[in-house]
């Protein structure tokens, strides 16, 4: 706007004019034109200007009237497009406020497209190594099937490549799986290794078991010694709880055998598998052999516990097998290091005195019960007339004038039944205290025979005074010198004085394997016939005749004593036997020597 104008403008508009106004063209080319205009142009311009209006004015009327609907038209579409702006200003001010929303969730979306490439990718890769992905979980599996089927090789190869795996990639989930189940069949393999070890087994698989336990590498080596020694011992006392126990000599001979033969063998497995060298043994302590020597002696005490009481229900006639069992027991082990025989001895000692003193016992008091009910031969029989006439027989039978007597003849056959039973292993020890145990007896039955006396004297006739003074001599020169033979058989006093260091005179003075006969016939010395020494005969022969007549003189006399013709003593010849069940235990050493 130039100066002219601007105060054309001032002119016409004290006031000021709208700042619009000043902007538009139109307006400042009219300004222009008005100060071009001379003062009659000046004074006809608002004529003009009036004409211009009014034919504007006409001319806008002829336009609406001729285009109404057009105005019409502009007017709806006016309103139409003021409206759909206003909803457009509204939704793009929805638009604006949900666009961080959409940002975020297009920022979601691509880290999620992401994470499903990445698996995409994974999964493709894992269809690509499908078989050796298989291979791995099938590892378990096949452990289980190589345990199962006793290939611990493979298990043992198996299981270090998994271990191997499995600190190579500990990171991952499934391998640690795998690694996991790999373990508990490791275990189970333990166990089914120690459950064989429990199982009788030769000397190669122990080997080969107790290697595959050294190479699992789950035991020290003392652990690995004592579990040895656990499961063996479990097998052998499985087999020896086995045994049928109602028979007491039948689980006494096999639980022999058995520990025996199991014993020795786990003993040579254990050397075998464990065996040290010089240099091992000049390095490391002895424990480990403490360990198993302590086990042996475990056994062996077990094993003398048992025969204990085995023995003590009682063998019978059986015992010296029992003896020479367990003594080749004691030998056997005697080479790995374990003699115990000398263990057994009083063992056996102790068996035998119960079972002496048990046995002598019950013929005194069987002897005391049937002299409750003995009566005396009212006669004599024809058996104890022919004794004095009888041939001597042989010093091993019994005599057979106890069989006049029934308690004596029972009371005989009861101790020879004892004196067998120990005949064969008769120790050292018990001759002494079998002496004593039989000496007892013997005054108990003489002061049994003084009791029945002295209760029957005075219902006693004659003869029967006379068959109880035979009873008396019966006993006292028939059985005592027999029973003293016995015990000299069952115990030899050379033997016993050989290992005391002593004379056989010292033996019978101190009353050791002899009878006190003096002693034991106290309570019936009056009751016994008077003795009668018979001078010594010179002559060498002497017809029957002579010999019937001489026995007539002394027909009411019970010789205890009498010589013969070459002046010996008579009981110590041979005498008649008793019958054949109650043989002495000389009649069997005869014929097993035969």
């Amino acid at each position: 706007m130039d100066v002219d104008a601007e105060s054309i403008i001032k002119l016409i508009f004290p006031n000021g004019i709208k700042d619009e106004w000043r902007d538009n063209p139109d307006f400042l080319q009219y300004v222009s034109r008005l100060g071009s205009m001379n003062l009659e142009q000046l004074n006809k311009e608002p004529e003009r200007l009036t004409e211009d209006k009014a034919s504007v004015l006409s001319q806008t009327q002829d336009l609406a009237v001729t285009n109404y609907k057009t105005f019409i038209q502009t007017a709806e579409c006016s309103r139409d497009i003021f409206e759909k702006l206003n909803r457009s200003e509204k939704s793009l001010e929805s638009l604006l406020a949900g666009l961080p929303n959409l940002s975020q969730n297009c920022q979601d979306f691509v880290r999620s497209s992401s994470d499903i490439n990445v698996h995409r990718r994974l999964n493709s890769l894992t269809l690509t190594r499908n078989a050796q992905l298989l291979e791995i979980l099938e590892l378990p599996q096949l452990m289980d099937t190589c345990i199962r089927n006793g290939n611990y090789e493979d298990a043992l190869e198996l299981a270090a490549y998994v271990r191997r795996l499995g600190k190579k990639h500990i990171n991952i989930p499934i391998i640690a799986n795998v690694v996991q189940e790999v373990e508990a069949a490791w275990l189970s393999m333990l166990q089914q290794l120690l459950s064989t070890l429990r199982t009788d087994l030769p000397l190669p698989s122990v080997l080969q078991i107790v290697g595959f336990l050294r190479r699992m590498e789950l035991f020290s080596e003392a652990e690995l010694r004592l579990k040895f020694l656990q499961c063996r011992d479990s097998w052998l006392q499985a087999m020896l709880a086995a045994i049928p126990k109602e028979d007491a000599l039948q689980h006494l001979s096999r639980t022999v055998e058995l520990s025996r033969v199991h014993l020795f063998s786990i003993i040579t497995q254990y050397r075998a598998v464990f065996g040290d060298s010089e240099s091992d043994i000049s390095q490391n302590t002895s424990n480990f052999n403490t360990l198993f020597y302590s086990w042996i002696m475990e056994k062996v005490m077990q094993f003398l516990f048992t025969l204990e009481q085995d023995l003590a229900l009682g063998v019978g006639s059986s015992l010296d097998s029992v003896v020479r069992q367990c003594m080749y027991f004691g030998l056997s082990l005697s080479r790995v290091g374990a003699d115990f025989r000398g263990l057994l001895a009083p063992i056996f000692v102790k068996a035998l005195h119960q079972n002496i003193e048990v046995s002598i016992a019950k013929a005194t008091r069987k002897f005391e019960q049937d002299m409750e009910n003995f009566t005396l031969p009212k006669t004599q029989s024809s058996i104890a007339r022919s004794f004095v006439s009888m041939h001597h027989t042989n010093e091993e039978h019994p005599p057979e004038s106890l069989l006049e007597f029934r308690p004596l003849a029972d009371y005989c056959n009861a101790i020879l039944m004892c004196l067998n039973d120990i005949r064969l292993c008769a120790p050292v020890a018990l001759a002494a205290k079998a002496t004593t145990l039989l000496q007892e007896s013997l005054c108990a039955i003489a002061r049994s025979m003084l009791s029945f006396y002295r209760q029957e004297q005075q219902a006693l006739t004659p003869a029967e005074k006379e068959a109880f003074t035979r009873f008396c001599s019966c006993m006292s020169d028939h059985l005592l010198p027999f029973l003293q033979r016995c015990i000299h058989i069952v115990f030899p006093p050379s033997t016993i004085a050989t290992h005391l260091g002593v004379n056989v005179h010292r033996l019978q003075k101190e009353y050791i394997t002899f009878l006190d006969r003096p002693a034991i016939l106290d309570s019936i010395s009056h009751l016994l016939p008077v003795k009668v020494e018979l001078p010594q005969l010179q002559t060498l022969h002497i017809d029957a005749a002579e010999m019937k007549k001489e026995l007539a003189v002394n027909e009411n006399l019970d010789v205890t004593k009498a010589t013969n013709l070459g002046g010996n003593d008579v009981m110590s010849h041979n005498e008649p036997t008793v019958p054949s069940e109650n043989d002495t235990f000389l009649q069997e050493e005869k014929k097993q020597s035969t």
